[in-house]
């Protein structure tokens, strides 16, 4: 609480009107409270894209084809994909992760091998995955964690490929937050009107099947990715180092959905970076009572809105540790 306090009187002692500089102040402070300190500092920050596929995508819910998957994964790793270019231009990290790709990737430098299977099961007739699965995957993504929070790193965005992943994410928000599909479900990567109906009416069904999962760990074993599941551990993990979590879009508020419900004291560590197009975003953004940071009409993924939030986020510290006060300036301060 003093450090709240004193995180306030610095900005607000700051060359311009009080509460003028709006969500910059608010990121400003909350950082400070991440790190407790009043000099916070972003280091060596990386984006995390979580990769796997979903039995769910061979049902036709997606406007791609299953092969998407790892063919995004080689784009990734060649510099060829939008958050190749939106990190470089942010001098950003980026991770790839295997977490569950149905393809046998050869070794590459920046590709990390934590492949837990070859994609998941069909949710639609049983379980995603099952313990032993989920358990590689939590032991994955705080494995991944820890070794980057070693080398330095004390932000993280987190970001995913897996065609059929917006299917997964749209089930996992039904169970958590108790809200009907049809509250949850978009469009995905761009579907007709006639895919859409198909892929509602399908994660429906879905749902009477699973009609018991309410619990986090086990709608992750009913409905998660290999990815999303690895995401919520990797995120857990970084809120235990006191890092900063950057959230992209709608796949990964669904993972954050699922740490919260294990750990709400989670938010207080993330900043939540844009709203989605993918309709169900907002339902989800509200549940958890956070607000976003840009709101682009973008639906990509990959980490993506966290690359083009990070400058803001930057921008917020520098006017906590370098503008002038108006003691320091010798301007007038408001009578």
């Amino acid at each position: 609480l003093m450090l709240t306090a004193t995180l306030q009187h610095k900005i607000d002692s700051k060359t311009k009107p009080i509460g003028s500089l709006g969500l910059l102040e608010k990121i400003a402070i909350q950082i400070g409270q991440i790190q407790h300190t009043e000099a916070p500092t972003l280091s060596q920050p990386h984006i995390i894209i979580f990769a796997a596929d979903h039995g769910i995508a061979l049902q036709g819910v997606s406007a791609y084809p299953q092969s998407v998957t790892y063919q995004m994964v080689y784009n990734f790793l060649q510099g060829g994909a939008a958050i190749n270019v939106l990190a470089k231009q942010s001098d950003i990290n980026l991770v790839v992760v295997d977490a569950g790709v149905n393809y046998l990737f050869d070794p590459h430098p920046q590709l990390l091998d934590a492949k837990i299977g070859m994609g998941t099961q069909s949710f639609l007739q049983a379980n995603a995955m099952d313990e032993v699965a989920l358990n590689n995957c939590f032991k994955a993504g705080q494995a991944i964690v820890t070794t980057l929070h070693q080398k330095g790193c004390n932000v993280l965005g987190f970001g995913e490929m897996g065609i059929g992943n917006t299917s997964a994410a749209t089930m996992l928000m039904s169970a958590l937050c108790q809200l009907p599909i049809a509250d949850c479900v978009g469009r995905g990567t761009g579907l007709t009107d006639v895919q859409f109906t198909h892929k509602l009416s399908l994660l429906n069904k879905a749902k009477q099947h699973h009609v018991k999962v309410t619990e986090p760990r086990q709608a992750l074993m009913a409905f998660g990715g290999f990815e999303i599941a690895q995401m919520v551990s990797a995120m857990l993990q970084a809120k235990a180092h006191n890092m900063l979590i950057l959230v992209d879009g709608f796949i990964s508020s669904a993972a954050i959905l699922v740490a919260y419900t294990l750990q709400p004291s989670i938010l207080n560590n993330a900043i939540f970076c844009h709203l989605s197009d993918e309709h169900g975003h907002l339902n989800l953004l509200n549940h958890l009572g956070v607000q976003p940071l840009l709101a682009l009409g973008m639906r990509l993924g990959e980490g993506t809105g966290c690359a083009l939030a990070y400058p803001i986020i930057k921008s917020a510290l520098a006017i906590l540790n370098d503008m002038a006060s108006f003691e320091s300036a010798g301007v007038s301060n408001k009578v």
